[in-house]
């Protein structure tokens, strides 16, 4: 995981449009960039249905959500049009932003091992600066957390 106060790494993935998008496509604004295991999971869909219900709020605190996985372009493109979502999901299959922003992790399930993905959660200030780790969060209060932290 990222230190508070360090630069945001840069990154260019594909969203579920097939548009390659970075935080430089943001200037002036916070950037609510989570990173989350699998579209169409109960925990995941849970965290993004949170997060669309809580878009224009964050949009009104100057945020932008963006969910980053591993996932395909294609596989974003039925998440987000199933559910609705109004926000940027970016497919990360190369786990270049997963890797960057350290939360490619070892995980235990059922007492196996295996490297996944760890549900985090970064904001990042209008100047490339993060200002916010969350590791581990919780699907159904992360959206509302970060919110409320927003002031």
């Amino acid at each position: 995981m990222l230190e508070l106060g360090s630069k945001a790494p840069a990154f260019s993935l594909a969203d579920q449009d097939g548009k390659l998008v970075s935080p430089e496509d943001f200037p002036g604004k916070k950037i609510i960039l989570y990173f989350y295991p699998k579209d169409n999971t109960s925990g995941c869909t849970r965290q993004a249905q949170a997060f669309a219900a809580l878009n224009d709020a964050f949009a009104a605190k100057n945020a932008v959500v963006i969910g980053v996985s591993r996932d395909s372009v294609a596989s974003h493109r039925k998440f987000a049009d199933k559910y609705a979502l109004p926000f940027t999901l970016l497919s990360d299959p190369d786990r270049q932003a997963i890797e960057a922003y350290g939360v490619w992790q070892e995980k235990k399930n059922y007492g196996k091992v295996t490297m996944g993905v760890v549900r985090s959660t970064y904001v990042i200030d209008e100047n490339g600066i993060i200002i916010k780790v969350q590791s581990k969060v919780k699907p159904d209060t992360n959206a509302a957390e970060l919110l409320a932290w927003l002031g």
